[in-house]
């Protein structure tokens, strides 16, 4: 029988796919064989973005859950014109655009950095949230759709059902997701690890749900066509597919549905290769090919997609010319500019807690940096996101006219919902939680600080003055987890994470204003439960603060060399100011006192500003509610510092501080010990 075009492309994609494997010896060939046919209908039929444009705003987004299966992704995206053969000859090589795992570049049509299972899906679910947000705002032209691909791996990780939970309850019915239904995982076949109903659960959550044979393009097409014609809810389409399809052994005989072809190439996992290629109408000598027939279907899908994209173009034109201020503004969110606000007037209560400065700031917000949407994990009374929901309304089903989304108990989720926002553009994400919670964040955080997005994490309840609650919920050594991040660069050369624990209410009013200027990393605020006395200045107390902008600064300089620099973040700075009066008072000491907000920003200034900010040759002391070592770099070898070096306990505060050492006393008795 002749083959389909459609046949020949989904054929193509399996023996480039297995090609990239076999020749870089590593990778996963099994499932991108698999998937072939579903990724070659959702690109030459159904996935709507200019070939020309690969950044236009209002492009169909693909995102990819299972990393693993990058070879599937960069065949498809080669017959569509974006890698060339010699690219996907170099994957997973040094320097290569086709590591092996993708990572985020929309210029070839990766949308996302993908790799620990369950992310991907979910950022999906974020871009969906984020679509609405902007064609609420601006109209149904805007509208567009995005699509996820999941395989057996991300249904299992948990952050599916925080995932699946959201887009039901909003109802995101432009969210269309296939899932990879192989029954085979890199070790085992799945029955021996879940006998769930996948189909069940999301119902359950209020998606439409199809299955199909993941095989049959014709299915495939039904199934999309009915998913893109859905208005109330979110669709998965379950398409049980062949692992390794098209696979052979040496003797001609099928070699499909095998676990070991998941993860190894086709040539280790007991197949052949040459045998594989020539079945799926390859040539083994050389297998880095696009068919003709192929290569001029893609073209002409390519043409077409430029049309559309094209007409789509002029009606936006005409929108923007009938509303100049509205298309002003709709570029304005997409421009990757930090927003103008005017943060000097920001009025803070005195000798407030940092969380309770931050809602002060998030309140002023609302309204008027109007692409920023907000999340809390069940929370916001506690971490003050509550300001700005007070001014907003929460998403629903059906009306994104807030700019509030409340997640429920499911911080993973969250964060990653986040990273899908900054992920589709056009908005600034912020999410918050307790400090302690950030624990569950993490994996979301440090994708975050790879993909260099602008997310803004509210962490608040910063050390063990959360009390009562125990060490549970006390944070110890989050801090030092959190601030590796500073040291960590990423791959354009900065710090990949900007980490500030501000030190009164005006601190945090400037860590605000770092935060939103901030668009090329992510941005993390560690804040107070309790209240902390306001740093002692001279006039204007918010142009004083503007000095955290340095990341480290002095709050306390006495008129000659000191005899001991005191530092810290948060609210131990206070702490050591009291210490200081009375080291001057009692012993005559001359002593200087520094606010570090952030080491990792302190440590890109000028080697002069370093130096006048922490002289050498002077003894320096360090207070932290943290591990000792989060201060170790500002201390230095000679120094001191003291912190926790064990769990927090279950007591009021005020309690915690005196026996724990956190007070002006200890401060002065630690620097005597120190200098004598």
């Amino acid at each position: 029988m002749t083959k389909s075009i459609k046949t020949k492309a989904a054929d193509n994609i399996r023996i480039l796919a297995a090609a990239m494997v076999e020749k870089a010896k590593s990778g996963h060939p099994g499932g991108a064989m698999g998937g072939a046919d579903f990724i070659n209908i959702l690109y030459s039929e159904f996935l709507n973005y200019d070939p020309s444009d690969m950044t236009w705003a209002n492009r169909d987004r693909f995102f990819l859950d299972p990393g693993h299966m990058s070879p599937m992704l960069y065949a498809a995206l080669s017959l569509a014109g974006f890698y060339s053969m010699e690219d996907l000859e170099n994957f997973r090589q040094w320097g290569s655009v086709t590591p092996g795992h993708p990572e985020v570049d929309v210029e070839r049509g990766v949308e996302n950095t993908s790799g620990p299972l369950g992310q991907g899906h979910t950022m999906a679910v974020g871009a969906a949230i984020t679509e609405r947000f902007l064609a609420e705002r601006f109209g149904e032209w805007l509208s567009h759709k995005t699509y996820a691909y999941i395989s057996d791996g991300g249904v299992q990780e948990e952050v599916s059902q925080g995932a699946g939970r959201i887009a039901g309850h909003l109802g995101l019915s432009n969210l269309i997701m296939f899932y990879d239904s192989n029954d085979i995982q890199l070790s085992t076949e799945t029955n021996v690890v879940s006998l769930e109903d996948t189909a069940k659960k999301y119902e359950a959550w209020g998606w439409s749900v199809s299955i199909i044979d993941g095989n049959n393009e014709g299915q495939i097409r039904e199934a999309l066509t009915k998913a893109n014609a859905e208005t109330e809810k979110p669709s998965l389409i379950i398409g049980k597919t062949i692992m390794g399809k098209g696979a052979l052994t040496d003797s001609g005989s099928s070699y499909e549905k095998q676990v070991e072809t998941h993860g190894m190439p086709l040539s280790n996992a007991g197949a052949s290769f040459e045998k594989t290629i020539s079945n799926l109408g390859g040539d083994p000598e050389n297998p880095f090919a696009i068919f003709d027939e192929v290569k001029e279907f893609y073209e002409n899908r390519k043409a077409e997609l430029k049309e559309a994209a094209a007409a789509q173009k002029a009606k936006q034109a005409e929108w923007e010319k009938a509303n100049p201020e509205m298309a002003e503004k709709l570029n304005g969110f997409f421009s990757g500019e930090a927003s103008k606000f005017d943060f000097a007037a920001i009025e803070q209560k005195a000798n407030t807690a940092t969380r309770g400065a931050s809602g002060t700031a998030l309140a002023s917000f609302a309204g008027k940096i109007e692409n920023m949407i907000v999340a809390s994990a069940d929370l916001s009374n506690s971490d003050k996101t509550d300001g700005f929901l007070k001014k907003t309304t929460p998403f629903k089903k059906g009306d994104f006219s807030g700019s509030f989304l409340q997640v429920g108990v499911s911080e993973l989720t969250m964060a990653c919902i986040a990273n899908g926002m900054a992920l589709h553009g056009g908005v600034i994400p912020v999410c918050g939680t307790f400090f302690v919670f950030s624990d569950y964040m993490k994996p979301a955080v440090r994708l975050a600080a790879l993909m260099e997005l602008p997310v803004k994490y509210v962490w608040t309840h910063d050390a063990f003055r959360v009390g009562e609650d125990g060490p549970t919920h006390q944070p110890v050594e989050q801090e030092a987890q959190i601030r590796l991040l500073e040291k960590l660069k990423n791959h354009s050369g900065e710090n990949s994470m900007l980490v500030l624990r501000p030190a009164d209410a005006n601190e945090t009013t400037v860590a605000w204003k770092m935060a939103i200027e901030n668009t090329s990393t992510p941005t993390a605020l560690i804040l107070s439960r309790q209240n902390i006395n306001d740093l002692p200045v001279e006039g204007n107390a918010y142009e004083s603060a503007l000095q955290a902008e340095k990341g480290a600064y002095i709050v306390l300089k006495p008129e000659t060399k000191p005899d001991v620099v005191l530092v810290a973040s948060g609210s131990e700075v206070a702490t050591l100011v009291d210490g200081a009066k009375l080291l001057s008072d009692k012993d005559g000491l001359k002593v200087q006192v520094v606010s570090a907000p952030s080491e990792g920003l302190f440590r890109n200034q000028a080697a002069d500003y370093q130096e006048s900010v922490l002289p050498t040759g002077v003894p320096r002391f360090g207070m932290t509610a943290g591990l000792p070592v989060t201060l170790a770099g500002l201390v230095g070898e000679n120094g001191k510092t003291w912190g926790l070096d064990s769990f927090g306990f279950s007591a009021p505060y005020k309690v915690l501080d005196e026996k724990l050492g956190f007070n002006e006393e200890n401060v002065y008795n630690q620097v005597k010990e120190l200098l004598a």
